[in-house]
């Protein structure tokens, strides 16, 4: 190739990759869209939660480090732990489609005054957070957040967003999700959690490696007792059938 080949060659390469460039973020969020499509149907076996928890380990050189996860449909797993949850995290989760703007005011407001740091995640968000993205706070990893949340709430009903929840959910260090809890702190099967089991897994969201629901201190009793309230409050499992 001559000199004045190669000189036409060159903007027509420079072509090609802006043409692959600009599509690049249609490809993305296609991919997001098959990605909430699909596991609107199939059980996911990993989050990204527990990919990069793993790595960590693995970053820290403990090798044999493994994480602790079951899944269980929500029909196996006792209606007092999305009961729990919603009690602690969203009680207005059967109402929102993704962002409680009631909840967001509230934290603001309390951030506002100096009082203890407050978030305004529903569990809609959180599922979002943990299924697909990374730990961190930033304005990029929210607005990816909000993406997922959206294509959630359109595409999987109540039900299904409150089912891989607490099957993702990580209740202590390597153990994410109802059952693996269950088993790990209780010794027992997700189908037959009590209200005040259930409660004090919920009591240590979302920071469950800071407590500890095997054993737990002042903060997460009181936690518990305050969500076993709640749960009272809301319905009890009558709250469940709103999601239907």
């Amino acid at each position: 190739m001559d000199r004045r080949q190669g000189e036409i060659a060159e903007p027509r390469r420079r072509r090609r990759w802006l043409h692959w460039l600009w599509r690049l973020p249609l490809l993305l969020l296609l991919l997001s869209v098959v990605q909430v499509l699909v596991l609107r149907f199939v059980d996911p076996p990993v989050s990204a939660f527990m990919l990069g928890r793993q790595l960590e380990a693995w970053g820290e050189g403990e090798w044999r480090y493994r994480l602790a996860h079951e899944w269980r449909d929500l029909d196996a797993i006792s209606p007092q732990v999305p009961l729990a949850v919603i009690a602690s995290e969203d009680q207005r989760f059967a109402e929102h489609r993704g962002f409680d703007m009631q909840a967001i005011e509230k934290a603001m407001a309390s951030n506002e005054r100096g009082g203890r740091v407050r978030g305004g995640s529903t569990i809609s968000q959180q599922t979002a957070k943990n299924l697909f993205l990374w730990s961190g706070r930033s304005w990029v990893r929210k607005g990816i957040e909000a993406w997922y949340t959206v294509l959630i709430e359109a595409m999987w009903p109540k039900r299904r967003i409150i089912e891989v929840y607490v099957n993702v959910a990580e209740f202590g260090d390597g153990v994410y999700g109802a059952q693996a809890a269950a088993q790990a702190y209780f010794g027992t099967d997700a189908a037959r959690l009590g209200p005040a089991q259930a409660a004090r897994l919920a009591a240590v969201l979302p920071s469950p490696r800071r407590y500890s629901a095997a054993r737990p201190g002042p903060y997460v009793q009181r936690r518990t007792a305050s969500i076993q309230r709640q749960m009272r409050n809301i319905g009890g499992v009558g709250y469940l059938e709103r999601l239907d």
